[in-house]
């Protein structure tokens, strides 16, 4: 097991060395609204579709900064291809809670993928002998397009159409599983950003669904595999870190970029050649912007890599910790857009060419932070469980 701060080299260190890549493969991503096939084999070849994929049904199960660095890696050459690899990631921990032949069949292939979208108030799975008979729309499937299995989170009927209850009394939730041949897909991915995540709409009318193709996400009556990964960072907590991930990566190579530019261009309105590296604002813009990169990162990595070290010895995670973990991925995922936001602003008309690298990554950002683990209510929850109180939402 890795402790804090180390990341296993082999995945973080392919997805590196696959950035550039996955940069020269950016502009077909964007036009194609998907991700490419050489660019999919190549992922898959390395395994970062599998990184969160139990070893018990041959995936890598790797720590929890690995995987950050790794999407934070491919994000830096393109954040579509970055948040693929992260909705995927997040998706296949639930592989933890199949019956292991299910998980080896949906998971275990080597180019195995599954998408699912946010739940649905348009969807109830009833209960059927043997299974589930499930309807309903669903959206933002990202990654449906180079998916073999779809994901839909349901509301649970009773037969006469009453809700379902849990153990615990509340009304019931299962996730079902289903090869997306059984679904109707429409494209609806007509975006501002993040366009190569194929985030489509799917549907289902009265399908059946077996048993032992669903389960309900982080219950512990449904985990089969007992590991630091599975037993203690929900299915949300990765998804939280993934897209973190995301946000750094592409606000660090429009840091990058930026500087570059800074060293080449002398903006026409001085009337002198003076280069943007030579002017004061930009040179403080540059330092704040590389500060709150690292400070945002270094809180993802204390956060998130303590907890990983406390899961190894096997201590749970109390409210707090789940608190500090959401802050962690609400946080990063604001300060890399507001930097993205700065640099874009000043590498001025420069900045809108499609030619040049920041017009799209400033898009990407500004649509990856209109995602809920970025919204700004989320300080609203994380604060009541700080001050003591019962928060009115999930943190």
């Amino acid at each position: 097991m890795s402790s804090r701060y180390t990341t296993n080299n082999i995945h973080d260190r392919a997805a590196r060395e696959l950035a550039p890549m996955i940069a020269a493969a950016a502009p077909r991503i964007e036009t194609e609204r998907e991700l490419p096939a050489d660019l999919l084999a190549a992922l898959h070849k390395a395994r970062l579709f599998h990184m969160l994929v139990p070893k018990s049904v041959g995936g890598e199960e790797v720590d929890v900064l690995t995987f950050f660095a790794a999407v934070e890696a491919v994000a830096s050459g393109d954040a579509s291809a970055g948040w693929a690899v992260g909705q995927a990631g997040g998706v296949s921990t639930v592989a933890a809670y199949l019956d292991p032949a299910v998980a080896r069949e949906i998971f275990g292939g080597p180019t195995s993928v599954v998408a699912w979208g946010p739940n649905s108030r348009a969807a109830r799975a009833v209960i059927a002998p043997g299974g589930y008979r499930v309807t309903g729309k669903w959206q933002f499937a990202s990654g449906s397009r180079h998916s073999h299995w779809l994901g839909a989170h349901c509301a649970v009927f009773n037969e006469d159409g009453t809700p379902a209850k849990g153990p615990d009394g509340r009304p019931s939730e299962r996730t079902m599983l289903l090869p997306k041949s059984k679904a109707k897909i429409t494209d609806v991915w007509q975006v501002m950003g993040l366009k190569g995540t194929g985030s489509d709409n799917y549907e289902l009318d009265d399908l059946f669904v077996p048993e032992e193709y669903t389960f309900t996400r982080d219950a512990d009556a449904d985990r089969r595999v007992e590991s630091p990964l599975y037993s203690y960072f929900s299915n949300f907590n990765m998804f939280g870190l993934a897209f973190a991930g995301v946000s750094f990566g592409v606000a660090s190579s429009m840091l990058r970029d930026f500087m570059t530019l800074a060293g080449e261009k002398a903006p026409q309105s001085t009337g002198f050649q003076v280069l943007l590296r030579d002017n004061a604002v930009i040179q403080s813009k540059v330092a704040q912007c590389t500060a709150r990169l690292r400070a945002a990162r270094a809180m993802v990595q204390d956060i998130y890599g303590g907890l990983w070290d406390q899961a190894i010895r096997g201590e749970a995670f109390t409210q707090r910790d789940r608190a500090d973990m959401r802050l962690a991925s609400t946080y990063a995922m604001n300060e890399a857009r507001e930097v993205a936001d700065t640099l874009y602003n000043a590498a001025g008309a420069t900045a809108i060419f499609v030619a040049q690298p920041f017009e799209r990554r400033f898009r990407d950002i500004n649509s990856a932070s209109q995602q809920g683990q970025a919204h700004q209510s989320n300080y609203e929850l994380i604060g009541q469980v700080y001050l003591g109180l019962t928060p009115k939402g999930r943190v």
